[in-house]
């Protein structure tokens, strides 16, 4: 069998190891329009900010060891220009010699990734702007960065933030521009609030709700137009507002598009041609959760779909692709990010209905030293269904994602994680893993345990319940900061001044994280008198409002 693989990295160079490991007789042939066939595509920040330091690393195989350990036949600066289905054969250009050649094929697998999105706007094509997709986009911004000073990094996102962070560690002053209300799309508005609070103590300036209207070039600068009338001075500018899937050679060749763009497959990953498969950012997927059709550019569902390929192609059609979850994480200076399945915001389109839980634990053991907080947040229905959590903080943050997003692909509900058995001992947990605490303090929800309204219903639930705030923290924490028109009442008082609260009123309990408050509700609840208790505390409240 003669099977062709449009682009590499993470799917095309996956699923052609695979297909030669499941039979030394298939033809493989790898086409790559650039230099660089495999290489680490989320190094490449790190390797700008200079954490990663010898470029090699970055290159996890060439052509020729390609060629000696897999005996695939690659060709760099090839650059497929149509597929004529019906023949089944494609036409190559040489990009050196700029010879056109004709290929044919038994099977033909696209993985041609995603390119930086570029809108038309004024000043768009300036030799100061890059974007960063390769190891040629990357060698670009180091050398075009080396003896500058200020730099405007124009997106928000994975790419952006990581860019822009990798720059500051090297001495360089940044300012990020993103015209959404926030940064981190994937995840909600409150973790992206605390992240662009620690960019701000880390000397990063961010603004949101900021586009660009326009740039233009200024002697050796490049000046940009926003859309609030102000401009900015910089020497370069990384564009890194997305991507989208690199669709032209499937779209010409007539092959199916899905709804968001990307090439439409079925659960083999195959196209609408039988005899095409695609994989990678470039191909359009359901999401695990509910089937919607999305586009999740992430180098795991990439890896997973050239594997499936490789079987299906040479086994026939067996395995099937289950959805792509969407699970991602950031490094952002000393914190992490990190996000699986649904947030808020998708919940909300898609018109599921879910409650919402915030809890804020240590790492590890609070007594054993060096103990940081993680804020953990999970979204979920009345059956105890998981739709998804976010994470925060700066130690354990991936490994309790994980832990989420690996009981939602086993079909466990908010009540399964009461039950996971976590490995404890003082320098990695607790006894009550923060997973497990998601899970009681759900449950508890469910069963009316205990009532929670989010930061964004407090304002309106104090007017039109005409509800009383209760502060239940410290005087000194309280005189440290407090959201406003709230009492404070120690919640270690609370039994000694039962007759303060009225049994005919509301009342709006909170603490710093939710903990104590919790403990205050149940102390009203059993004395008759009706509470709700902020979700995440005050510390979840404060740098959303500030």
């Amino acid at each position: 069998m003669k099977i062709l693989i449009i682009g590499g990295v993470a799917g095309g160079a996956t699923a052609a190891a695979r297909l030669r490991r499941l039979s030394e007789e298939n033809e493989i042939i790898i086409f790559e329009k650039g230099e660089y066939v495999s290489f680490a595509n989320c190094g490449l920040p790190y390797h700008i900010g200079g954490i990663i330091v010898e470029r090699s690393k970055l290159i996890l195989h060439t052509p020729a060891s390609l060629k000696t350990r897999f005996n695939l036949d690659v060709r760099i600066f090839n650059e497929v220009l149509k597929i004529n289905k019906e023949d089944k054969t494609i036409e190559v250009q040489n990009l050196i010699t700029k010879e056109i050649y004709t290929e044919s094929y038994d099977k033909l697998l696209l993985s041609p990734g995603a390119e930086p999105f570029k809108p038309n706007i004024p000043g768009i094509n300036s030799d100061k702007i890059m974007t960063l997709r390769n190891v040629a986009d990357m060698d670009r911004i180091i050398a075009k960065t080396k003896n500058l000073k200020n730099i405007a990094v124009v997106g928000g996102g994975f790419i952006g933030l990581e860019v822009a962070e990798n720059l500051v560690k090297k001495g360089l002053n940044l300012v990020v521009i993103e015209l959404g209300s926030q940064i981190m799309g994937p995840v909600d508005y409150e973790f992206a609030k605390m992240m662009q609070h620690h960019a701000a103590a880390k000397n990063l300036d961010i603004l949101v709700n900021t586009g660009v209207e326009a740039f233009e070039d200024k002697n050796n600068k490049i000046e940009l137009k926003l859309n609030n009338g102000k401009t900015i001075l910089a020497d370069a500018v990384i564009f890194a507002i997305g991507v989208k899937p690199e669709n032209a050679l499937a779209k010409t060749a007539g092959l199916t598009l899905g709804v968001t763009g990307g090439i439409e497959v079925n659960e083999f990953m195959q196209t609408s041609d039988p005899a095409i498969y695609a994989v990678g950012d470039a191909v359009e997927v359901s999401h695990y959760i509910n089937q919607a059709k999305v586009l999740i550019p992430l180098a795991w569902p990439a890896n997973r779909q050239g594997r499936i390929v490789a079987d299906n192609i040479t086994r026939g059609n067996k395995i099937s692709y289950k959805g792509t979850l969407g699970t991602s994480i950031i490094k952002f200076f000393d914190l992490t990010l990190a996000t699986t399945g649904l947030n808020e915001k998708l919940l909300k389109r898609y018109a599921i209905p879910y409650q919402t839980v915030t809890v804020t634990r240590p790492n590890h053991a609070s007594y054993y030293p060096e103990a940081t907080n993680i804020i953990l947040k999970m979204n979920f229905g009345k059956s105890g269904i998981i739709y998804g959590a976010q994470a925060l903080g700066q130690e354990g943050v991936d490994k309790r994602i994980d832990v989420i997003a690996t009981a939602i692909k086993g079909n466990l509900t908010i009540y399964d994680l009461q039950e996971i058995e976590i490995a404890y001992a003082p320098p990695y947990n607790s006894a009550k893993d923060p997973v497990n605490i998601l899970g009681y303090v759900a449950e508890n929800m469910l069963k009316d345990d205990v009532r929670f309204i989010n930061y964004d219903q407090l304002e309106d639930y104090l007017s039109s319940e005409n509800a009383i705030l209760v502060d239940v923290r410290t005087k000194t924490e309280f005189e440290n900061g407090a959201i406003p028109n709230a009492i404070n009442m120690d919640v270690d008082t609370f039994r000694e001044n039962l007759a303060f609260f009225d049994k005919n009123r509301k009342y709006v309990i909170y603490c710093q994280i939710g903990l104590r408050g919790y403990l205050a509700q149940r102390i009203l609840r059993n004395h008759n008198i009706y509470s709700v208790n902020l979700n995440g505390g005050y510390a979840l409240w404060k740098p959303v409002n500030s």
